[in-house]
C-alpha cells in the first residue's frame, strides 16, 4: 500500500454564520461547530483511505476565539497520522470578519477515524507523508497523542463497566 501525501486528504470548507446558528451569547453554538468540524473530517479519512470510515473520538477540540455571525468560518482538515486502520485527522478553524478581513484561528479539533472492509472490519490504510512545517508537526507529535487516546479508551471502558444502567 503507498503511502499518501497529507493534502491528499485535505478539505476545506467555508460558510457563513446565520442567526440560527448562535447561542444565547450571540457566537457560533459550539455544538453546529462540532457537527460541521465531524463532517469535513470524515470527508478527509474517506479521502485518505478510500474506504467507508467511522469516527473512533473526537480526541479534541479547543475553541479559541469566539466566531460571530459577522465571520466567515473556514475549515481544513487533513490526515496526519496513521495507524493500522485508524487516522489521526487534524481540523483548523478559521473566522474571518467579513466586514474588516481579519482572520484568526478559532479552534482546532483531532479525531480519530477507523477505516472499514466490506464486511464493516477494520481495514487497513496508507501511512501518510507530511510535507509542510505544519503537518510535520502535527506528524511527529501525533503518536504521543494515540498513546494517551489509547489510554483514555481503557479508562472509558472500566468506568463504563462499573456505570449502572437505570433509565427506566
Amino acid at each position: 500500500m503507498e503511502a499518501k501525501y497529507c493534502k491528499e486528504s485535505r478539505v476545506i470548507r467555508t460558510s457563513r454564520v446565520f442567526p440560527n446558528d448562535v447561542n444565547n451569547h450571540n457566537t457560533l453554538f459550539g455544538g453546529r461547530l462540532m457537527s460541521d468540524v465531524d463532517q469535513v473530517a470524515s470527508i478527509s479519512a474517506a479521502r485518505h483511505s478510500r474506504r467507508e470510515c467511522v469516527t473512533a473520538s473526537t480526541d479534541s477540540v479547543d475553541f479559541l476565539h469566539p466566531i460571530r455571525p459577522s465571520d466567515s468560518v473556514c475549515f481544513e482538515s487533513y490526515v496526519t497520522w496513521t495507524g493500522t486502520s485508524s487516522m489521526e485527522v487534524f481540523v483548523k478553524i478559521i473566522a474571518e470578519d467579513l466586514m474588516s478581513g481579519e482572520c484568526k484561528i478559532a479552534a482546532t479539533a483531532l479525531l480519530t477515524f477507523v477505516a472499514l472492509d466490506e464486511h464493516k472490519r477494520p481495514a487497513r490504510v496508507p501511512e501518510v507523508i507530511p510535507e509542510t512545517e505544519e503537518e510535520k508537526k502535527l506528524h511527529e507529535t501525533a503518536p504521543e497523542r494515540a498513546r494517551i487516546r489509547k489510554e483514555r479508551k481503557q479508562k472509558s471502558k472500566e468506568l463504563a463497566a462499573f456505570l449502572t444502567i437505570n433509565h427506566r
